[in-house]
């Protein structure tokens, strides 16, 4: 079910939403855009997608590795 909502932005970005998004298409990009950060349910989903980054993958692991191994060195 949906819910209607009233927001206020400044008049610039609600032209330059109408223009690059289209004047019909305002509330799907603004639920599609805010759905992640507040539906617990697509989280998953979200992570799933993310996994699939190979770059990003390999960043986290560089990360996650680094901070592994500074972790240890502080215990010693």
């Amino acid at each position: 079910m949906q819910k209607k909502l009233t927001i206020t932005v400044h008049e610039e970005v609600y032209a330059g939403l109408r223009k690059v998004i289209g004047p019909r298409k305002i509330s799907r990009f603004i639920e599609d855009l805010v759905r992640p950060h507040v539906v617990k349910a697509r989280l998953e989903s979200a992570y799933q997608r993310m996994a699939q980054d190979e770059a990003r993958e390999a960043q986290a692991l560089e990360w996650s590795e680094a901070t592994t191994i500074k972790t240890q060195l502080d215990l010693t």
